[in-house]
């Protein structure tokens, strides 16, 4: 078609030009007759004399074969594209039959193909766009997991119990945490009864491997109606939210650890206190209250096969271990994982938690550093730092908040047991010295000391480097420190990887996804946990990376994504434990850069960690949280001294962060079981005269 538009272009001008010719040599023969012609025919191109038509047959040959030309190639393009279209039907049309003769049996087939009947595609799926696509969805095959993949496959005892159905949240009550750890009162159906349906979907193959049994094939499905990325407490109390509100509902959480969803408070608490050698193993310790349980929300018998989800008759909950998500499709509703796996979903939940923060001097210092150093979080982590402290003289924690002490305890109280040395190090002048005020920052760090950790205060690292199978720290003051192996605990960094591809919005002050007041960042994308950003409708714009936040927001997150539409409002708490003796809880903003107001009182034997969980009966202390414990506080009639007690009294109190002469934050020192009281005093945002008689709300006076 070119050709005949760039021949036409040339011959344009001459076919004008000769009509034009045509016309006058008629107009002029008119004249000299004396008359003009009745008609003039427009069709006569000649320009030469009257009586000449050379030249009009040489035009008439030209334009002629300049159309025969152009229909000859339009023909010879069509005819080679039909001839290409047909080909690459034949080849689509030979694909499945080459698949089917080639693929060996699977394991999980319980009968022969021809035997099932076709199912219908879901209403609910996306339509494929093109024929080609839904023909080569079913052979397309993911790459193998890693051959440590475990195989979460449920006893005959645990799997042949009924499904029971959980009854609907009332929306009037706060959520707590209670249905995280209490006994399995939720199975799934088991596998026999779910495998004889056929899935509807389109599926992917992987591999997964138990032990040291041979590998067996399964399929996960291309898609499912709620994925929740992340296997942290966040994903599974939105999962157990979603079920709560449908129960059909079919869940699939993506995790990049090898192992269920599991809390990680003991990891740094009672764990390293338990009596038993094999601890790292079973992961099963004792609570303070003397109770003992597993770190798993729950047993392997509470999730089903993933390959299993789309059939399963009640739905479920699954797991995809060991697979992390690379990539985000936001506008088509679809992920892909690390083996190129791609997996369409109806909702998301994002709950990838953060990762350990490092010190540039340590990264810098090269890789046998960096062996010897240990970024605490994970379960592996546990496993990790243990070994090395059986097998090594000298252990060095960075960082002085809520995680470093509690480790610089824990080895401490092993350090009695053997010989290892226990060193903990900071740039604050004391234990927490960024959450207490100093006055309780210096008393906790002679908590510490007792419990066998050498302190290094007011340290700031300049360099690290390994000589002589030693770690030599060199402080920006001079002073040098040997140790063998270095436990960096200096904060948390927000996972958010998967915001550049998904498109989504990172807060520049906090970090973390912002997300709205119902925990929503995009169109059937909601965020929770310690990566979520939202805003406090008291304190404003926040962050919480604490176990408490992580369990209500991932809960209100699983309602809305089944369309409750509530706000997030709930004022999180955390706790922390120096052992089984001294333990707080805090609300709100506990910054020791804000005026504080401390009221103290002599502790007894009932003010520890270890009596709160025995009166309680519970190991995680916000399980005992109600809302309606806080509706009428009854104040201690007991006087209350004023002002900030001796030293040497701090053994239990409340101490008052104030902003702009607001209550914005609390923390109950060896005080338990009275949070809601503290929910409520920030809640109400009023100014008090006295903070002495709002400390009696607590009962910290009574024995």
């Amino acid at each position: 078609m070119l050709k005949c538009r760039t021949v036409w272009r040339k011959l344009a001008p001459l076919a004008r030009a000769s009509s034009t010719v045509c016309r006058q040599n008629a107009r002029r023969a008119g004249l000299n007759n004396g008359r003009l012609p009745a008609c003039v025919p427009v069709g006569h191109m000649s320009t030469a004399p009257a009586g000449g038509g050379r030249e009009n047959q040489l035009y008439v040959l030209l334009v002629g074969a300049t159309c025969v030309g152009g229909a000859i190639y339009a023909y010879q393009t069509v005819k080679g594209d039909s001839q290409r279209y047909q080909d690459r039907i034949d080849e689509i049309s030979s694909r499945p039959l080459k698949s089917f003769t080639e693929e060996p049996a699977t394991p999980i087939q319980s009968e022969p193909p021809a035997a099932v009947p076709e199912a219908a595609p879901s209403p609910e799926e996306p339509s494929p766009p093109a024929p080609d696509a839904e023909i080569l969805a079913p052979i397309e095959t993911a790459d193998p997991a890693p051959a440590d993949e475990p195989v979460i496959d449920a006893s005959p005892e645990e799997a042949a119990e009924p499904p029971v159905v959980e009854p609907e949240p009332s929306p009037s009550s706060e959520p707590t945490t209670a249905e995280l750890t209490e006994p399995l009162a939720e199975s799934e159906p088991p596998a026999a009864e779910s495998a004889a349906a056929e899935p509807t979907e389109p599926q992917l193959e992987v591999v997964a491997e138990s032990g040291d049994e041979s590998p067996a094939s399964h399929k996960v499905s291309s898609h499912t109606p709620y994925l929740l990325i992340g296997g942290g407490t966040a994903s599974f109390a939105a999962a157990r939210s979603i079920r709560a509100r449908d129960p059909g509902a079919r869940v699939l959480i993506v995790t990049d650890e090898q192992v269920p969803p599991y809390m990680r408070p003991p990891l740094s608490k009672e764990l390293w206190f338990s009596d038993d050698p094999s601890v790292t193993e079973t992961l099963r310790f004792k609570q303070w209250n003397g109770k003992e349980r597993s770190i798993y929300f729950q047993p392997p018998s509470f999730y089903i096969n993933a390959e299993e989800l789309q059939s399963a008759e009640n739905g479920g909950v699954a797991v995809l271990t060991g697979k992390k998500v690379v990539h985000m499709d936001v506008r088509g509703n679809k992920i892909k994982l690390d083996d190129d796996t791609e997996i369409s979903y109806d909702k998301c939940l994002i709950a990838t938690g953060g990762v350990p923060r490092n010190l540039q001097v340590i990264e810098r210092a090269g890789e046998e550093v960096m062996k010897r150093t240990t970024l605490f979080r994970k379960v592996e982590d546990f496993k990790s730092l243990d070994k090395v402290s059986r097998n090594v003289k000298s252990i060095t924690i960075i960082g002085g908040g809520f995680l470093g002490s509690e480790l610089a305890c824990a080895l401490g109280r092993r350090s009695t047991e053997s010989d290892l040395e226990v060193i903990q190090m900071y740039p604050e002048k004391g234990n927490m010295g960024k959450v207490l005020p100093e006055y309780l920052s210096n008393w906790t760090t002679e908590k510490v000391k007792k419990e066998g950790v050498k302190i290094i205060s007011e340290a700031l690292v300049k360099s690290v480097v390994s000589k002589d199978d030693k770690l030599e720290i060199q402080l920006k003051d001079g002073r040098l420190v040997k140790t063998d192996h270095i436990v960096a605990a200096v904060g948390l960094e927000p996972n958010v990887d998967l915001a550049k591809s998904a498109g989504l919005e990172v807060d520049s002050d906090f970090g973390g996804f912002r997300v709205n007041a119902e925990l929503q960042a995009r169109s059937n994308i909601w965020v929770a946990g310690d990566a979520a950003c939202f805003y406090d409708i008291r304190l404003g714009r926040r962050r919480v990376e604490h176990h408490d936040h992580a369990v209500v927001s991932g809960r209100l997150a699983g309602e809305n994504m089944t369309g409750a539409n509530k706000p997030y409002w709930h004022q999180s708490m955390f706790w922390s434990d120096l052992g089984p003796d001294v333990g707080y809880e805090a609300i709100g903003i506990v910054d020791s850069s804000l005026p504080t107001v401390g009221v103290f009182a002599k502790a007894t034997a009932k003010d520890t960690p270890k009596a709160a969980t025995e009166e309680s009966g519970t190991g995680i202390r916000s399980e005992s949280e109600t809302e309606h414990t806080a509706s009428s506080p009854v104040a201690s009639s007991t006087p209350s001294p004023t002002g900030v007690q001796h030293k040497d009294e701090y053994g239990k109190g409340v101490i008052f962060y104030l902003r702009d002469k607001v209550v914005v934050g609390i923390i109950l020192w060896n005080v338990f079981n009275r949070m809601p009281i503290a929910r409520k005093i920030i809640k109400d945002g009023e100014e008090h005269a006295d903070l002495n008689e709002v400390a009696k709300l607590f009962n910290i006076h009574d024995d």
